[in-house]
């Protein structure tokens, strides 16, 4: 009997872990909720930023200041591309530009995957008030 009841209960363990994570493009709105878009651009500093956060295979955000995160994502597919990931970019002009290559390495993993590269980065500000 109890043999029979574990599987149940580690299910029913398992299920609301689940269905608590996030969809991505809600984490992307809660990220981005009260700010507006302006004009994409093709460099940012990498500086002055927080480092990337990855919210699906097709999004980047790079949070510079507490008014201001750029959305970008890779030109094309990048199949390795997902949260949790670390990118390895690779910045050739002081800069991080459209078009600079990255490479994404999985958590527990030594190989990074092939190149992908960035799309322009748009700006999301908050108002002033």
């Amino acid at each position: 009997m109890m043999r029979a009841l574990l599987p149940l209960a580690l299910l029913a363990i398992a299920i609301p872990a689940v269905a608590a994570a996030p969809p991505a493009k809600e984490k992307e709105r809660d990220f981005l909720a009260g700010r507006v878009a302006g004009k994409p651009v093709r460099c940012i500093d990498p500086r002055s930023n927080q480092g990337p956060t990855v919210i699906d295979e097709k999004t980047i955000l790079y949070n510079v200041t507490g008014r201001r995160v750029y959305r970008t994502g890779p030109v094309g597919a990048c199949p390795s591309l997902r949260p949790l990931t670390t990118l390895i970019v690779e910045i050739r002009s002081g800069q991080l530009c459209q078009n600079d290559m990255f490479r994404v390495l999985q958590p527990g993993t030594t190989i990074a995957s092939a190149y992908c590269r960035f799309q322009p980065f748009v700006p999301y500000d908050r108002p002033k008030r």
